[in-house]
């Protein structure tokens, strides 16, 4: 942590220097660099200044036998603990483009309405967890059930690490439970698929447009009687890639345009160094597992409660508290093992 403060203070002084702005992509470049680092290092001064109090303190309320500050300081040094966990989960996304936002796409599996309730439970969780985590949760596209749940929906998380720690969740979920539309009680499989897209606005991608095919629909959901009167939602579909990107949140077409191509950008890079990475293993590189499309979770409603991710082997049996948007032990556990 030392020589992160040290390339900190280092970048503060390049900031501080006179004509610093004469060059802006180099200047912003730096304080991008500023901001990842000080995602470190002001949380982990903070806790040590933390620790340092409540070190200090806890013999002092030992030695008065004041049971209550005793309690509260044991409890602060669990909340310390658990912090600096998170700050070593976090040491794992070294990635290049661990720290960026991300695209988050849930889509509903074969199933007809049992699947589309299921996406639509997923992106409740999912949205929990992100509010817990104090990320920013924009839906860029959603496309409801015919009978209930979604179809599909696009988020846009914004936080830190938010691609580093969200793209742990790619792939397919399963559920199992009985059916509330089945009037016969009947246990029914249920999937859902979630794709997570790193957000790389300011890496250029060429895009010609003979490459694209674009049409414009009404757009569903809030948004009044606009939504319904005009043709502001927009899909682009990559002609050779196959990649389908859709937006209906905002109200002007051109302003939907615009996201639609941002997202296809950044589709398009993901799957660029995803090709580059299977092209260096299967030279003899470094391998890494990368479950893409493959089933990583299965979600037990009845007749027993249970929720197990098919990597890492973890099981939680709290079904309620990870519907809740408790999945940071999923996630962690992946990080660990695989990031």
């Amino acid at each position: 942590m030392a020589v992160k403060e040290e390339q900190v203070q280092n970048l503060e002084n390049r900031m501080a220097e006179s004509g610093f702005w004469d060059n802006q992509t180099a200047a912003q470049k730096i304080i991008d660099e500023c901001k990842v680092l000080r995602r470190w290092t002001v949380p982990y001064r903070e806790l040590k200044s933390r620790f340092k109090d409540v070190s200090e303190l806890l013999p002092e309320a030992e030695s008065i036998a004041d049971d209550q500050l005793v309690k509260e300081l044991l409890g602060q040094l669990d909340d310390i603990e658990k912090k600096l966990s998170d700050l070593e989960i976090q040491k794992m996304l070294s990635g290049d483009l661990d720290s960026r936002e991300c695209y988050f796409e849930i889509n509903a599996g074969a199933g007809g309405t049992e699947s589309c309730d299921w996406a639509l439970m997923l992106s409740r969780m999912y949205q929990r967890w992100a509010v817990k985590r104090g990320w920013k949760v924009e839906e860029i596209d959603r496309l409801d059930g015919d009978v209930a749940g979604i179809k599909s929906i696009t988020y846009r998380m914004s936080g830190d690490f938010a691609y580093g720690y969200c793209k742990s969740e790619k792939g397919v979920h399963r559920l199992v439970r009985i059916s509330p539309f089945d009037s016969n009680a009947r246990r029914h499989t249920s999937f859902a698929s979630v794709d997570v897209t790193p957000i790389v606005d300011d890496i250029q991608i060429d895009v010609r447009p003979d490459d694209i095919k674009i049409d414009t629909y009404r757009a569903s959901g809030a948004g009044g009687q606009h939504v319904n009167k005009t043709d502001s939602a927009v899909r682009i579909t990559h002609i050779k890639s196959g990649i389908v990107v859709s937006c209906q949140n905002e109200r002007s077409q051109i302003q939907n345009r615009e996201n639609c191509m941002k997202m296809l950008k950044s589709k398009l890079y993901e799957k660029e160094l995803f090709e580059q990475q299977q092209k260096l293993s299967s030279m003899g590189g470094e391998k890494k597992e990368i479950a893409w499309g493959s089933q990583i979770r299965n979600y037990v409603f009845q007749p027993y409660t249970l929720v197990k991710d098919t990597r890492t082997k973890v099981e939680v049996g709290n079904i309620q508290a990870v519907m809740d948007g408790d999945i940071d032990e999923f996630i962690n556990a992946y990080l660990k093992q695989f990031g």
